[in-house]
């Protein structure tokens, strides 16, 4: 006989919440402290928000019997990663009246506020609701963000995709109202409301989805637990293959968590989207694990049940069998720099944004006022990318001048002043905000960077687009596990090394060394950056050459997924 394990501490919490409403109202309301009540900060997360405190002080708070700087980060709901110009000036706005005056773009088409105190959370949140934004469902045991091609303009097969993220988005939003009456005044309701998707706790874990067009991966589709790869046929979209499972999140301590990419299960027209998206998440919400939630999330949930007859709930879920897998292949999963004419006759331009951060005042990274400059003299829309980028979209011929004019002014333009492998570098935030990280990420990267460029001189591999992504933990928000160069915070300092990814995002890399200083992972690429250099074949990647000349060693430690 099975005995059934208690759920979760999370399970009672969401159960307690009241529709996601907790004691959010009493916790913001203790001036005592900077902080909210414990369960409340698990709270808080459906409604897009993080509690987080400054650990660069957090030592010397400590000695002098302070409490944590406690601190908040809010992140947007923005599905496709579409803005306008009068919402980045909001943003920009709202950065520094009630954050630490930066904005962060996220590996999910998101931006991030940090450095929000507990008094100005409700004010922001009302400014975002002025720019027609908001944070619902940005975190939490729910559907995220989702997550499409860059850049809807350029193609009509791009913006009928991103139209489909945007159906999703709205068709899994929760039906609480909690976050409108917290956060913008709204009428309390009599009654919590009722939650025909998700259920009245939600998720066992975070969700995520994303849509690709081949033959660019930029959204990195098999990372994520539910996704939609699009099939153009006869210049139409027919539908898109369908893939389940993928998830990079593992802990270094726990063997029983890993790293895998998603299955493709096969292919749904357009009209048959939304059922099959409700059909995954439903399966998801009742066979999920509820009780260790480091086992949580889909891909653990298809592991334990099997694919097979996971996929055989989806269709008795949907009503229909998904038909075969359509042919579709991807080569790369970066942006493409610079400016692109577009099929209406105007023009974007894909900018390089060093870690996402926008901020005055940081030599190497992109200006906030110089932006801000920017977006006033464009007018129109931006789209932001899943490798942290930012794209300027609906530039006519006329306009093109004074936006020239301004990327020359405040030096914009940061692609051509940079080198491939820094184009392509991705980190995490980690120190000094998030609570999971173990090692430096977002601040140390400039300097690895610095490394490893000398590194390519010395292989004459200086303008090799290398991938290169690191994490403070093993969580794997910068999707390392899917780079050709992956580094892995494991203590200050330390790192674990993965490689072997390919370029277009569609294979996991491995671990080939553990616990490396800066000197010993650059000690450890040199050979093989030496060896790729004279032995490459054309047009070979890196993490391509590795797995031809067998050059990783044992088999790698993380589970992969199979894809069809």
């Amino acid at each position: 006989m099975s005995i059934k394990k208690p759920l979760s501490d999370v399970e009672r919490i969401k159960a307690a919440s009241r529709g996601l409403r907790g004691s959010l109202v009493e916790s913001l309301a203790l001036s005592y402290t900077g902080a909210i009540k414990a369960d409340d900060t698990q709270v808080i997360k459906f409604h897009g928000i993080y509690q987080q405190d400054d650990r660069d002080v957090r030592a010397e708070r400590q000695r002098q019997k302070l409490e944590p700087l406690y601190q908040f980060m809010a992140r947007l709901r923005l599905p496709g990663g579409v803005l306008n110009a009068t919402q980045w000036l909001a943003l920009s706005a709202i950065a520094r009246a009630h954050g630490n005056a930066s904005l962060r773009i996220t590996s999910r088409q998101s931006i991030q506020f940090h450095g929000l105190f507990k008094g100005d959370i409700k004010p922001a949140l009302q400014d975002l609701k002025h720019a027609l934004l908001d944070t619902i469902s940005a975190c939490g045991d729910i559907n995220r963000n989702v997550i499409a091609c860059a850049n809807p303009n350029r193609s009509h097969l791009h913006g009928e995709v991103y139209s489909w993220a945007q159906k999703i988005a709205v068709h899994l939003l929760p039906k609480s109202r909690a976050y409108h009456e917290i956060w913008l005044d709204g009428e309390p309701v009599v009654k919590s409301e009722e939650e025909p998707l998700y259920g009245g706790t939600y998720l066992p874990r975070k969700f995520k989805i994303a849509l690709a067009i081949p033959p660019s991966n930029d959204v990195d589709v098999f990372a994520h637990d539910l996704g939609f790869i699009a099939i153009e046929e006869d210049g139409r979209l027919a539908g898109f293959n369908v893939t389940i499972g993928g998830g990079l999140g593992r802990s270094h301590a726990n063997p029983a968590t890993y790293a895998r990419v998603a299955d493709v299960i096969g292919f749904c027209t357009p009209d048959q989207v939304l059922a099959v998206t409700e059909a995954v998440v439903t399966a998801q919400r009742d066979h999920g694990n509820r009780s260790d939630r480091a086992q949580a999330r889909l891909k653990y949930t298809i592991d334990r049940m099997g694919l097979a007859p996971f996929v055989a709930e989806v269709a008795r879920r949907s009503g229909f069998d998904l038909a075969p897998t359509r042919p579709a292949c991807f080569d790369t999963s970066g942006d493409e720099f610079g400016w692109v004419e577009h099929i209406d006759g105007t023009a974007s331009l894909t900018m390089y944004v060093p870690g996402g951060r926008v901020i005055d005042g940081q030599p190497g990274l992109l200006p906030m006022s110089g932006l801000d400059e920017l977006v006033r003299a464009h007018g129109g829309e931006l789209r932001l990318t899943c490798n942290q980028n930012l794209v300027l979209v609906g530039v006519t011929s006329a306009m093109r001048p004074e936006v020239d004019a301004v990327l020359e002014r405040f030096e914009l333009d940061l692609a051509p002043r940079r080198t491939p492998l820094e184009t392509g570098a991705m980190a995490c935030v980690a120190l000094p905000t998030c609570p999971l990280a173990m090692a430096e990420s977002e601040r140390y990267l400039p300097v690895l960077l610095t490394r490893l460029n000398a590194l390519l001189g010395e292989c004459g591999l200086e303008r090799e687009a290398l991938s290169l992504r690191m994490t403070g933990c093993p969580n794997g928000c910068a999707r390392p596990y899917l780079a050709e160069i992956g580094l892995i915070g494991k203590a200050p300092g330390l790192y674990d090394l993965y490689l072997g990814s390919d370029r277009a995002g569609t294979r996991l890399n491995t671990r080939v060394r553990e616990s490396l200083d800066e000197d010993g992972f650059i000690d450890t690429l040199r050979p093989l950056l030496t060896r790729f250099a004279q032995e490459r074949l054309l047009g070979e990647g890196f993490g391509d050459f590795l797995h031809r000349l067998d050059l990783l060693g044992a088999t790698s430690t993380l589970k992969q997924g199979v894809t069809s």
